[in-house]
């Protein structure tokens, strides 16, 4: 579901599965990091672009797959192929920018974390609103303080808030707002711009300041993880499968 093209120096990853509104599946995570290495092996790539097809940039991770899973050991499977992947973007060298459009929560919303830089038209909206399926998001609370402030984090994680483009930028998620429809022009532009610095600096500052994030991902998977045996987290995905509304016992 991830298709990748280059123009010049700019690298192009399309989450490419319009008819799912871009849900994310289990091989999604290996097809990014093959998109990952692939764009690293360029030396004519200076900037990697990840935006989506269709309606939005994506809706975040397949929730019916969830059910798949099967046992402990598999769903943990899951989350260190997830995360790592994550993780991956995230230790990519080169700058890489999240053009956004449309709904962007879950998984979705938590690519844009990882990105160096935001840019979402008016019509984004992000969120990470895993509570309703018994879950939190896993990067997301891995990374999201290193841009968006406690209150604006809680709001998200506790209250599954959705947020529109100009309270994403106010919340520290987006760096810039377009009109609707100008996102990739103007991702395109900033791109164009970086791709004519010096890559060797660009690689190294980018390192530096994401040097102190690592531990918070081995903790980011122990509670999803641990979620991921409750009951909670089995009735909701059974109510999202059902079209209802889930009925969570605590345990």
């Amino acid at each position: 579901m991830l298709a990748y093209r280059t123009e010049g120096p700019i690298a192009w990853a399309t989450l490419d599965r319009p008819d799912k509104l871009n849900a994310m599946t289990r091989g999604f995570w290996d097809e990014l990091r093959g998109v990952l290495d692939t764009a690293e092996r360029d030396d004519a790539v200076r900037v990697l672009i990840f935006h989506g097809a269709g309606r939005c940039f994506s809706v975040g991770g397949d929730i019916e797959g969830f059910g798949d899973l099967e046992g402990a050991a598999d769903k943990r499977a899951y989350l260190r192929e997830a995360i790592g992947a994550m993780q991956a973007v995230e230790a990519f060298p080169k700058p890489t920018i999240a053009a956004v459009h449309g709904h962007c929560v879950g998984g979705g919303c938590e690519l844009t974390l990882v990105c160096d830089i935001v840019v979402a038209d008016e019509t984004a909206r992000f969120g990470t609103p895993e509570a309703t399926v018994g879950l939190v998001p896993g990067p997301g609370i891995a990374r999201g303080g290193a841009h968006v402030n406690l209150h604006w984090m809680k709001l998200m994680v506790l209250a599954g808030e959705i947020l529109d483009a100009e309270e994403a930028r106010l919340a520290g998620l987006v760096n810039r707002v377009t009109p609707a429809g100008d996102h990739l022009a103007a991702a395109q532009a900033l791109a164009g711009r970086i791709a004519e610095k010096a890559p060797l600096a660009l690689a190294v500052g980018k390192q530096v300041l994401n040097q102190r994030f690592g531990e918070g991902y081995q903790h980011a998977i122990d509670a999803v993880g641990y979620l991921q045996g409750t009951d909670d987290f089995a009735e909701g995905i059974e109510a999202f499968k059902q079209r209802r509304q889930p009925r969570f016992e605590g345990r």
